[in-house]
């Protein structure tokens, strides 16, 4: 269907339907034109590209795949779905994926420079296809049930994963229609009444209400950057058991300090969202540990709806913060006097007028609010004496450890870094200086675990770290030698040794809390 034909609002949506069946008489070609009347019935401007139709090799004959021979129709579809807002795609489920036909189609069409292109970040490709959205309807002999159970959906992975979400084409939904073998008229009929329901309701391209209320969620724990917190977690629970033994796990107090705690790391990454926007807008090499969750720049929440969520989230840190002084046994001024001065660091790592990590003091900052203050707001909620030193000192190898982590993933944003003034270790000794920082630290804290636990008031598990820490700095070091020479500090290539800093860290929490626990 031509643009020529289309029953189109002028706000409509732009719908590319691409058939990858090899015969006009299928099922379905059938549930395409049933979506398609749909689509118009609902004011959708809409092409149709019917690959059997199509003139060109199925073959990507030429080793840069840019200089084979583009035919006119190869060019006609890379203009169309450049056009298109949404892209649905009818064929049937072969073999577990999709027939040969669409596949070479696929193979001709997507290619760098149009779907995707290389990039620097950590995942090694950027996709060039984003804004769009796309519905997949396939038939299948197979029971869509045994598909997904059995089988394990591969062609769901293979077109929603590894080839439209790859291009930057999300979300997908996708609509099986099954099994087609055991079918009779009545049932195809309703399939093809559900066809043209799909295209009438533009499902994906136009989110329900639930769809969009999901979509924002998702936004959020994105923002959030939940893989951080369970090192902060156990930490804090490390604390706790020290102070008062597995007992402190199922107190109220517990549970409320970590709610104050968690808050007021949500409004920390939040705030760095909004302040950090600059270098991570001009930062091309990032990934999961370094360069932000990104959702402001993929357009995915705005600054100020972070700056609302950073006002909320510390709101309810405060209300948290007032209820443990007032309806718990811990101490109110300590409490509240602990919580407060967390919360000052914590979020000054990017927020004026301390800015932190513009002054040189982010990885230090990073290092003591994950790791001392942590671990004493554990101990105190707890009933733990505020003026003990036991947990400031059980908690000086936990800081050694972080270290290395922060020092590291600041590595590949050193030069965005640098353009927006930011001062990290990274951005204002280079790339060496801050693989020295990272090594310096890890030796010490290496050190550290041989020398606690002859130190009086360790936590019992202390004694086991070096059994796994000394090997684990062993390994790390010659990383982070490794890596010294030469000046690659791709996200790609520190993913080894970011990972391994990361889990180092564990070596000091995880056997003295299950010691301290059991």
């Amino acid at each position: 269907m031509g643009s020529d034909e289309n029953r189109a609002s002028p706000d409509a949506v732009n719908v590319l339907v691409i058939i990858g069946h090899p015969r006009a008489d299928s099922l379905c070609h059938a549930l395409a034109e049933q979506y398609i009347r749909g689509a118009a019935e609902a004011g959708a401007r809409l092409e149709r590209l019917d690959v059997r139709e199509l003139a060109f090799s199925r073959d990507v004959d030429s080793r840069i795949m840019q200089l084979q021979e583009t035919e006119p129709d190869i060019e006609r579809a890379r203009r169309l779905l450049g056009w298109a807002e949404h892209v649905v795609f009818v064929y049937p489920t072969w073999w577990g994926t999709m027939p040969a036909l669409l596949k070479g189609f696929l193979d001709r069409v997507l290619l760098p420079g149009f779907a995707f292109r290389h990039a620097e970040n950590a995942y090694g490709y950027e996709g060039l296809l984003t804004g769009r959205s796309a519905h997949v309807i396939t038939t299948m002999d197979t029971p869509p049930l045994v598909y997904r159970l059995a089988y394990r959906s591969p062609g769901y992975h293979a077109m929603r994963r590894a080839t439209l979400r790859f291009c930057g084409i999300s979300p997908v939904r996708i609509t099986p229609f099954g099994p087609v073998l055991e079918s009779d008229a009545a049932e195809r009929r309703r399939w093809l009444e559900r066809a043209r329901l799909e295209g009438l309701r533009l499902r994906g391209a136009v989110p329900t209400p639930v769809e969009r209320l999901l979509r924002k969620l998702a936004s959020w724990l994105v923002a959030l950057r939940l893989q951080f917190y369970p090192t902060t977690w156990l930490v804090y629970a490390l604390g706790a058991v020290m102070a008062a033994g597995s007992a402190a796990l199922a107190s109220g107090a517990f549970w409320i300090g970590y709610a104050a705690l968690l808050c007021i790391e949500a409004a920390t990454v939040f705030v760095n969202e909004v302040y950090d926007y600059s270098a991570d807008r001009g930062n091309p090499r990032y990934g999961p540990f370094n360069g932000g969750s990104r959702v402001i720049i993929d357009g995915r929440l705005s600054a100020s709806e972070l700056r609302a969520g950073a006002v909320a989230a510390f709101g309810v840190a405060v209300a948290a913060a007032l209820t443990l002084a007032v309806s718990t046994d811990v101490p109110a001024i300590p409490a509240l006097s602990t919580l407060a001065v967390l919360a000052v660091v914590a979020i000054g790592y990017t927020l004026p007028p301390l800015a932190l990590c513009y002054r040189t003091l982010g990885e230090a900052d990073v290092a003591i609010t994950h790791g001392p203050a942590v671990l004493f707001s554990g101990w105190l909620f707890a009933g733990g004496a505020p003026g003990e030193i036991v947990p400031w000192l059980a908690s000086v190898p936990i800081a050694l450890a972080t270290l290395p982590s922060i020092t590291l993933s600041n590595v590949p944003d050193r030069h965005a870094d640098a353009k927006v003034g930011k001062r990290t270790i990274a951005a204002r000794f280079g790339r060496r200086g801050a693989i020295d920082f990272a090594l310096a630290a890890t030796l010490a804290a290496a050190i550290a675990a041989l020398v606690w636990p002859s130190l009086d008031g360790m936590p019992e598990g202390q004694g086991i770290v070096p059994l796994g820490a000394v090997p684990h700095a062993a390994w790390l070091s010659w990383l982070l030698v490794r890596a010294r020479p030469g000046d690659d500090d791709s996200p790609r290539r520190a993913m080894l040794p970011m990972i391994a800093s990361l889990s180092y860290v564990l070596w000091f929490i995880v056997p003295p809390f299950v010691a301290e626990l059991f």
